[in-house]
This record gives C-alpha cells, structure tokens and sequence, in this order.
C-alpha cells in the first residue's frame, strides 16, 4: 500500500519538467505557453469545457496539456478537482508534471489548490499490491503559484497532501481481497496507521465484546472461522475541545449474505469492499491530527466477515444488542444494521454532541440513487446540514432520504422488540429506522453508501475499483464540527 505520488508547490516552473498543464476557461485569454489561438483550439476540439485536455507536443521544452477549466468566474473546488485529474490521467505516462492552475482560477488559492492536490492525486490512484511484476504509480507535481496567491497555495498543498492521503488509504483497504483483510488484519492495521497518526486505540476481541454485550456483532460473526474485532479509536486536540463527535463505520470485511446467501454474480466480488465505511473512518481520523482538528472525535470500527456455516445466525433467532434491545432475524444478508447497532450504543454512552455512521448499507439506497450520491438520514437538520456543507465540499455528494417514522410498524416483531428488515419497500429508511432506536436523544446521521462504493471504470478523480467514498467529506466534518441545534 504505498503512495508513491508527490506534489509540491513552487513559485515558478521548475526546469526540465517533462508536461506543463495550461488552464484555458470556456472564456478569456489563451495563456502564452500555449502556443496557440482559441480558433485554433476549438479546430482541434477543444473549447476549455472541465476535464477537456489537448496535448500539444514540443520539440524543445516540455510538452504542453491544455486543461480545461469551465466558466472562470464559476470555478468551484469540484471543478478544480476534476480538472487536476484529467491532466493527472493525460499525463499518466509522465513522471514530472507542473500547472498554474491556482493562479488561473478566481478560487481562494488554498481551496484551489487543496482540489488541485485531491483531484492529481486520487485520480493517479492504482491498487498494485497482487500484481506481480507491477509498481504503484509514481510521478511528481507541482503546483505554480507567485505573488499573494502562493503562500494559499502552500497551505492548500499540504491539506490536500492529507486529504488525498488519507482516500488513498482507503481505497486501498477496500480493495483488498478478503484473505488479506480478515477483521484481525483490519483491526492490526487499524492499530498500526493509529500509532502513526496521534490517535488512541484499542482493540476487543469475541471475549471482551461478550462481557460488553456487544450481541450484534457476536450474532454475525457466528458463521465465520475469523473472530470478530471492534476498534475504538479517539483522536482529542491540543486545546479545548469544540465538541465531540462519534463516527461508526460498517467493517463487514466480506459479505456472503450468510445463511440468506447472494445470488451467485459478479456483487460477490465486490463484497470485499463491505467494510467501506470503516475505512473512511479509519482513514478521516488518521488526517485529524496532521490538519489540527480542534474537535473530539471518537471513532468504532465494527470488524467481521458474514458467512454461512453449521454455527451462523439463522432466520428467526433474536440478538440482543449493547443497549439492551432486540431484534428478530428475518434476513442474515441485512447484517450491517447489526454490527452498527453495538457501535452506535457504544457511542452513545460517551454522551457526544453528535454521533454520525457510514455502511454500504442497502442495495435500496443503489436502486433510489444510483452509484454516484449516497443517502443521509438522521434525527437532527442541524446535524445533517453539516454532513451536507462537507459533501459539497469534497464532491462526495449525498441526497437526503426521509426519516419515515410511520414507516417504524414494517419492523415489528411478535418476539422481540423489531425485525431487522422491514417490508419489500423503503429499504434504506426502514434500515435507518432500526439503527434510530440505537441512537437515545443524540443527534444522528446516517449515510448509506452502498452506491458509491467503488466504480466499474476511471470517471473523474475516481479510479476503477474501490472508491473511498466518505473519507473526506468526514474529515471535512470533523474539522468544522459544531455542536448540533437541538
């Protein structure tokens, strides 16, 4: 897993770089190094849209990659990301790369180039790790800014160094196959990447989590030979704490379906990314100490593999959970509600201001949605508008579900206190549902990200494969965290 990417920032362009990415705006004045006229341009098809690029070859100096830019007076952190990362893929090839995009944008320069880094960056992304013979991507940008805008452009450098970071991270977990990811391995590596970035942790494993009560997790790992693990990491600033803030990510490290098995299609392989959520989690609070987050922040990492076996959960047993509740089986494949219910009870007793939890919860959510915008449900608007401010920021979008409560009836139980699946309908609400009565009186939100988990093919800053959907938008969250209206 290594990140062999690096960007700097510098006042004028370095000698001997090998690509210069121009920014050219649907409007304006063509720079210079160009070389060539907008009539020329648009000859060649080129009329400075985002994530347009022309290559222009040179026989002496470096060659130059038009990027286009959009409207320049309606440049948005999205639109610089996305056009950092068609130069990233149109010089793929090359190992050295510079662009005055931050000076060329009417954008702050630390947001500008904070997008610039994440949009470079992540779209420069490739898991190589089982690839015989194969390296992981390495090149070198740099980001071109003079003047006033360059000491903007040296803090936007080293976020967005952390940001992209810390989404590399987890794109990397996701991807991983499940032999090499087992719960102990996540929870091990869990422990390693803590010890790197500031954070306290600690580890429970199947006797400590039976003293503690923790039944949904135990329910679930019940079909597996690979024990469970729950991590619990806390990350508490230098000064007075601005709030505290609970995240709980879903580690289903694959995901059969249990005794309720899958159908037996190509979604079996993409079940080694059931752990999403935990990886965003694992990866936004391992940048909190680097970015000087001034809120606590405490996160649960709710570690199993869902198999089917002599031993595993079946329909019609009830678990009891952390607080006290149960619940009534009625499909073992609706197992992430399961395990976040522990972690949510959990972290509700360290009384925070706010609790927020990532899954790739439900296949409702992908049929609503579609694979490029999550779901977000929750208990508080204050809360929400939050999560909805950090996903507009780092163009991880979400779409707001309603919290149906007349919907709670779908999950009665004529043996415990609910079932944990509702009716045919409104899957991603009833799910919420039930994770609702794991919540007490804390402010809540929920995002289902089963959508936006990984894609078939590079699109944007995304790269083919596991996403890392979440990890800056929580991170983005957790640095502008403030306590909740209730």
């Amino acid at each position: 897993m290594a990140n062999n990417i690096t960007v700097e920032s510098a006042r004028s362009i370095p000698k001997n770089v090998e690509v210069l990415g121009v920014p050219v705006g649907t409007t304006g004045a063509v720079p210079r190094q160009v070389g060539l006229s907008r009539a020329a341009l648009t000859t060649h098809g080129f009329d400075g849209k985002v994530g347009q690029t022309l290559t222009i070859p040179s026989t002496s100096g470096p060659t130059v990659i038009v990027v286009g830019i959009g409207d320049p007076r309606k440049v948005t952190m999205a639109s610089v990301r996305r056009s950092a990362a068609a130069l990233a893929r149109a010089a793929s090839r090359r190992a050295s790369v510079a662009t005055t995009i931050v000076d060329a944008v009417t954008l702050d320069a630390r947001s500008a180039a904070q997008a610039a880094v994440e949009g470079l960056v992540l779209a420069s992304y490739r898991y190589t790790d089982l690839k015989s013979g194969a390296s992981a991507p390495k090149a070198t940008f740099t980001l071109v800014a003079a003047g006033p805008r360059a000491k903007g452009c040296d803090a936007g450098v080293e976020r967005g160094r952390v940001t992209s970071s810390a989404a590399w991270t987890a794109r990397d977990l996701a991807n991983t196959p499940p032999a090499y990811l087992t719960a102990r391995k996540l929870a091990d590596k869990a422990v390693a990447l803590a010890k790197d970035s500031g954070l306290e942790v600690e580890v429970f494993d199947n006797d400590k989590l039976a003293v503690m009560g923790c039944g949904g997790l135990l329910g679930v790992n019940r079909g597996s030979t690979e024990p469970a693990r729950m991590v619990k990491l806390t990350y508490t600033p230098s000064g007075a704490a601005t709030g505290h803030l609970v995240m709980v990510g879903k580690g289903i490290t694959y995901d059969s379906g249990g005794i309720s098995l899958k159908p037996s299609d190509a979604m079996h392989a993409n079940m080694k990314m059931d752990m999403s959520g935990a990886a965003a989690v694992l990866s936004a609070m391992s940048a909190l100490k680097a970015l000087r987050c001034r809120a606590k922040v405490t996160g649960y990492l709710m570690c199993t593999d869902n198999r089917p076996s002599g031993s595993a959960l079946a329909m019609g047993d009830v678990l009891t959970f952390r607080n006290g509740k149960t619940a009534e089986i009625h499909n073992t494949d609706a197992e992430g509600r399961l395990v976040l219910a522990d972690g949510l009870s959990l972290g509700v007793e360290s009384k925070p201001d706010a609790m927020v939890d990532i899954a790739t919860l439900t296949g409702a959510c992908l049929a609503a949605l579609g694979t490029k915008i999550a779901g977000v449900l929750g208990t508080n608007a204050s809360f929400i508008d939050q999560v909805k401010g950090a996903s507009e920021k780092a163009d991880e979008p979400v779409w707001e579900l309603p919290l149906e409560r007349d919907y709670r009836r779908l999950l009665d139980s004529n043996v415990a206190d609910m079932r944990n699946i509702g009716g045919p309908y409104g899957g991603a609400i009833t799910a919420a549902l039930f994770l609702a009565e794991f919540t007490g009186d804390v402010p809540w939100a929920h995002l289902d990200i089963a959508g936006p988990m990984n894609v078939d093919g590079d699109d944007g800053w995304l790269s083919r494969g596991a996403t890392g959907f979440g990890t800056r938008l929580l991170i983005d969250l957790a640095l502008n965290f403030s306590k909740p209206r209730r």
